[in-house]
């Protein structure tokens, strides 16, 4: 079975499985890939299941009239319209589309990010006293977020698809490796510290992200 090795200081090992359907394996640095590989073994079929769900599941947006599409969490349909002027329009109820679906959905998302998330980015930055350098908007393949050496934080706008409080939990996430540039104790006790239920939307990305791949 294929597999990424990602080793760190960590004391356990765990598998992930990404958006991609690709298995992660998150191992100690000292861990011998003989014990690795038997405890892959004993979770195959756990892993296989998972794959089997995100490739079955994944899927692409055909911008058709009624097909529906995720933000912040619930479900609008899709009305296709007439107009000279290329545009997309949501009323609150459903998208109104006339032109190219793809361009013009990522970027009412990423301008809807930019006027519903960003906000949040700066409350917990203040209120936590964790300040960053720049910040970027991008539809990465692999990453929800991250945060650079410097303090540069890079944000996934289709985010912008999942509820309110998994956009918080990826901003704090960000926020919390200002102070701590690892995965530790420390780190995750930042974390909680400041988003005591994290770990519902740390599991809803993990269940529901590959949705918010789709477009």
């Amino acid at each position: 079975m294929k597999y990424q090795l990602i080793r760190s200081k960590r004391k356990t090992l765990s598998l992930q499985i990404s958006d991609s359907a690709e298995l992660l394996v998150r191992a100690p640095n000292r861990l011998s890939v003989k014990k690795i590989e038997n405890f892959i073994h004993k979770k195959q079929y756990w892993i296989e299941k998972k794959q089997t769900l995100i490739k079955n599941t994944k899927r692409k947006m055909h911008y058709h009239e009624d097909e529906v599409f995720l933000y912040l969490g619930s479900t609008y349909p899709l009305k296709l319209i007439h107009m000279k002027k290329p545009q997309i329009h949501f009323d609150g109820g459903c998208f109104h589309l006339s032109g190219d679906g793809e361009t013009h959905f990522h970027a009412w998302y990423k301008n809807a990010f930019r006027n519903i998330a960003l906000p949040r980015l700066d409350y917990y930055a203040d209120l936590h006293q964790l300040n960053y350098n720049k910040v970027y908007l991008k539809a990465q393949k692999t990453r929800w977020g991250s945060c650079s050496h410097v303090n540069n934080i890079n944000l996934n706008y289709l985010l912008i698809m999942a509820p309110m409080s998994v956009i918080d939990y990826v901003i704090v996430h960000e926020l919390a490796h200002i102070k701590h540039k690892h995965h530790q104790s420390e780190f995750w006790q930042l974390v909680e510290y400041i988003l005591p239920n994290y770990h519902q939307a740390k599991n809803w990305l993990k269940e529901q992200g590959h949705q918010l791949r789709i477009l």
